[in-house]
């Protein structure tokens, strides 16, 4: 199987040990993984603010770059809802039937957790990692790909970690992307009941499976002197006893 990685735009500008640790584990699977060099935006923010016609360019480059490989594996739920969801949506009103045929035609892309556990059949995937953590579901992840108790199986399978409830668990933090510009003061207030939330479990690590929920969260919790990490699930089920 030929899996190529779409890193998304947040972990290449901000997250990268995100999707080191994604290679990382994929090949300690077996999984024989490459990074197209032509990769770039997935196209859900302009699809998400209503500019569908300024993410054809996008999309097309997205189906370009990934056509030939059997899957796309991508640490974000929410890029990943957009390459199944929105990239069909916006070649059809493109009216290009060429980009049509690409669409209908494209790799499925799965977010990681999807694919480590219904297409690898994978649950343990050999990670240590000894310290309490609590799970946030986020939005996409959980409403679009339905990823349901996937993230929470692999994590239960982590050595040496214990995973802590997070009460309030689907609530929204409230980041939503364009969302946090145009709606701060709502944003601020559904990302402070989170942080409230994650501060009751007294977990050490905050883990979720998208890093623009964590920076949004990690930023209250951070302000808040909390003391509590956020990671990515990927950085989780990469680690390994003796690992720094």
């Amino acid at each position: 199987m030929r899996v190529a990685l779409s890193v998304t735009c947040v972990n290449d500008a901000m997250f990268p040990d995100t999707g080191k640790a994604v290679v990382t584990l994929l090949r300690r699977l077996g999984v024989d993984v490459a990074f197209p060099a032509g990769q770039a935006c997935c196209g859900q923010p302009m699809v998400n603010t209503g500019y569908l016609d300024e993410a054809v360019p996008v999309v097309r480059n997205y189906l370009e770059t990934f056509a030939g490989y059997d899957a796309v594996v991508t640490p974000s739920g929410s890029c990943a809802g957009s390459a199944r969801h929105q990239h069909d949506i916006v070649a059809r009103r493109s009216g290009d039937p060429a980009l049509v045929e690409a669409a209908a035609g494209a790799p499925p892309t799965y977010e990681l957790s999807e694919f480590l556990v219904d297409v690898l059949g994978v649950v343990d995937v050999g990670a240590s990692f000894p310290h309490s953590v609590t799970y946030h579901p986020t939005c996409h992840s959980l409403r679009m790909l339905g990823v349901d108790d996937r993230p929470r199986r692999l994590l239960e399978a982590v050595r040496g970690l214990r995973l802590v409830d997070l009460p309030s668990a689907e609530e929204c933090c409230g980041f939503g992307g364009t969302f946090a510009l145009k709606n701060a003061d709502t944003s601020i207030a559904m990302g402070a009941d989170k942080a409230r939330h994650v501060r009751e479990t007294a977990a050490e690590v905050l883990v979720a499976g998208d890093n623009s929920c964590l920076l949004h969260i990690g930023g209250m919790l951070s302000r808040q002197r909390a003391g509590v990490r956020v990671m990515h699930l990927a950085e989780v089920l990469a680690a390994q006893e003796g690992a720094a």
